[in-house]
């Protein structure tokens, strides 16, 4: 197993381990189905999203508030996910 692969089931472990259930259901879906196509570069800023505070990210994903610039476009694709997929589906 390669260290990026490595990366990617961590990653997906965070995203599933959150703290409040419906950033858990979001960024455990998005993760599963997304995390497997993203650059090296692109998971760095994913785990570094993976810092920020559930309601803040909650705040984000759902609209309710501005994300931070350098997550902008991160944010972007998990809304269209959440539109797409409804983000609550395992």
């Amino acid at each position: 197993m390669s260290d990026l692969e490595i990366k990617r089931k961590k990653l997906i472990m965070r995203s599933m381990r959150r703290g409040t259930k419906e950033m858990d259901l979001i960024l455990k879906n998005f993760s599963k189905l997304r995390l497997d196509f993203m650059t090296e570069e692109e998971l760095e800023l994913y785990e570094k999203l993976l810092s920020e505070n559930d309601q803040d990210l909650y705040q984000w994903c759902t609209g309710q508030s501005c994300a931070k610039q350098e997550f902008e476009t991160l944010i972007i694709d998990i809304k269209d996910f959440i539109s797409e997929s409804g983000g609550l589906n395992s």
